[in-house]
């Protein structure tokens, strides 16, 4: 990547970030009742089963477990908190179905897709038997005393085709993609325009506050930390970019179109046995200015999502660039 030097000279610095995209294809045996969106009730049933599958000690808390340092479930799903308090990134992002059907009959079949990043590619099995087991659990609300059971039919990957065949029970190797390391292009450039679309609900901090506004200072600030923390705990460290002078020059960049609206959705968690709200931004927002730079870095976090609660398949977007 490109970084900049003391002397202001530009030096290339490479590291890379393992990346697997991962599909999984399953198939309803039960009727099942779903939310609209569906990455709660995936993530939550996921983090039960997965527990299930490789916890040794049912019924010790995880936080006074003597297992605690070598268990997957607490890497997975409570990593401890890094200098200055902050917790690491989770290495997996679920990206659930995106129709808002919610009512699902046996034979339906519903696809959904699991991001791994670093170290967690190694434990794909892990996450393909966790999945089967949630099969078998069920999800949804119950309908007659239980909920919709499926079955895991296959698992593919864009780069390696089929891995996974229920029929055959067997899984095979993947090796994950190597992410390019994040880098900016040289700033300048003519001016564009640039529409962001808001796939997923966007929760965004600035200033410790989640924002119902999305100034491009803002996006990018989310950009760059969600970056930064992939490449610090997943890849070869820090990505040595000219973050004042991004930030600086991203502040030019002008909202000309706003069509962003505050979408909130209730979801219960296991975990702490409550409901919890959990809003965000969805639509589009229209951008203006210098934005050439940007662009490698807004691929990436295209791919990899940005913001708060990501493991429930927040803050995905996409966007498309006009010419001057």
């Amino acid at each position: 990547m490109a970084g900049v030097g003391p002397s202001g000279t530009r030096r290339l610095i490479i590291v890379l970030m393992h990346f697997g995209e991962y599909r999984f294809h399953a198939v309803l045996e039960e009727e099942a009742l779903l939310p609209a969106y569906k990455g709660s009730t995936f993530r939550g049933v996921f983090g039960l089963a997965l527990k299930q599958v490789v916890c040794a000690l049912r019924h010790q808390e995880c936080s006074s477990c003597l297992l605690r340092q070598q268990c997957l479930y607490p890497r997975i799903f409570d990593p401890p908190a890094v200098a200055g308090g902050h917790p690491p990134p989770h290495p997996f992002v679920i990206e659930p179905p995106l129709e808002t059907r919610t009512h699902y009959r046996p034979g339906d079949a519903f696809d959904f897709t699991v991001l791994l990043f670093g170290w967690a590619n190694d434990c794909l099995p892990y996450f393909v038997y966790a999945f089967r087991e949630m099969g078998r659990l069920g999800i949804g609300r119950r309908l007659g005393g239980r909920r919709g059971r499926f079955r895991l039919a296959q698992v593919t990957s864009p780069d390696a085709g089929v891995l996974y065949r229920e029929e055959e029970g067997t899984l095979s190797a993947a090796p994950p993609r190597l992410l390019p390391t994040p880098a900016a292009d040289l700033p300048g450039g003519p001016e564009e325009e640039l529409t962001l679309t808001l796939i997923t609900p966007l929760r965004l901090k600035f200033q410790n506050r989640l924002q119902a506004q999305l100034p491009f200072h803002v996006l990018m600030r989310g950009v760059l930390r969600r970056l930064a923390g992939l490449w610090q705990h997943f890849g070869g460290g820090e990505p040595a970019l000219d973050y004042p002078g991004l930030i600086q020059r991203a502040e030019e960049v002008a909202v000309v179109r706003d069509r962003l609206h505050w979408f909130d959705w209730r979801r219960y968690s296991n975990r702490q046995e409550a409901e919890m709200y959990l809003g965000g931004m969805t639509g589009e927002v229209t951008y203006r200015g210098r934005l050439r730079e940007f662009l490698p870095l807004l691929r990436l976090a295209a791919l990899l999502h940005l913001g708060k609660n990501t493991t429930f398949g927040l803050g995905k977007i996409s966007f498309s660039v006009l010419p001057p």
